[in-house]
C-alpha cells in the first residue's frame, strides 16, 4: 500500500528589494529641462499677451466704451438749443444741440491730423489750434485743411415718456421735438465717419 507523503511547503523568507539609486541629472539633461521650461513659459506669456490685447474690454465711462448720464446729470450734460457744447475730455467728445437740428455727440478730434479743436465762444465755432480748421456747432466743415466734417458718435436718448431715439447710420442729429431727455448714452466705440466736406 502506497503511503502518500505530505510535504510541507517551506516558507522561504521574502526576497529583499534592492534599493534603486536615482542619479542626479547630468549637465546636459539639466540644460534640456531648463530650456524646455523657458520655452513653455515664454510661449504661455506670449499667448496670454496676445489674448489680452486682441480682446479689448472697454468699461462704461472709459473711451471706447459707453458714457451714460442719468436724469440727475441732465442739467450739466444737456446744452440749450444753440448754446455752447458740453465737452467731455474723458470721452473725447462734445455734446451739442444745434438750434432747429437736434442732439449730437461730436468726436473731439480734428479730421486733419488729430489735433483737438476747441470751442471758441467769441466766434461760436470749433477751431483747431494746430492748422486752423474750423467747424460749426454741428461739426460741419467751414474752412481749413481738414478733409471732412467732425466725426460723430452713436447716441441713444431716453425720454421722460419711456421712448428712446438712436443716432442713425448717417449720424444725423436726433430731433427732440419738445420731449424731455432723462438719459443720454454715448457709445464711443461706434464712431460715424462723416463724408467729405459737406
Amino acid at each position: 500500500m502506497a503511503t502518500a507523503s505530505v510535504t510541507k511547503a517551506t516558507a522561504s523568507p521574502p526576497a529583499k528589494t534592492q534599493a534603486v539609486e536615482v542619479s542626479a541629472p547630468n549637465r546636459r539633461e539639466f540644460l534640456y529641462y531648463i530650456w524646455g521650461a523657458s520655452i513653455l513659459l515664454l510661449t504661455g506669456q506670449a499667448t496670454a499677451g496676445l489674448v489680452w490685447f486682441a480682446l479689448p474690454r472697454f468699461r462704461e465711462g472709459e473711451f471706447g466704451g459707453t458714457f451714460v448720464y442719468g436724469a440727475d446729470q441732465m442739467a450739466d450734460m444737456m446744452p440749450a438749443p444753440g448754446a455752447a457744447p458740453v465737452s467731455v475730455p474723458a470721452g473725447r467728445f462734445h455734446l451739442t444741440y444745434p438750434e432747429n437740428e437736434g442732439f449730437l455727440a461730436l468726436y473731439g478730434v480734428c479730421t486733419h491730423l488729430g489735433c483737438l479743436p476747441k470751442w471758441t465762444p467769441t466766434t461760436h465755432r470749433f477751431e483747431c489750434p494746430c492748422h486752423g480748421s474750423k467747424f460749426q456747432l454741428d461739426g460741419k466743415y467751414i474752412e481749413g485743411p481738414a478733409p471732412r466734417s467732425l466725426d460723430r458718435f452713436r447716441v441713444t436718448l431716453t425720454f421722460a415718456d419711456g421712448t428712446t431715439a438712436t443716432t442713425n447710420e448717417a449720424g444725423d442729429p436726433i430731433p427732440l421735438n419738445g420731449k424731455q431727455v432723462v438719459n443720454i448714452a454715448v457709445n464711443t466705440g461706434a464712431r460715424i465717419k462723416r463724408p467729405g466736406r459737406d
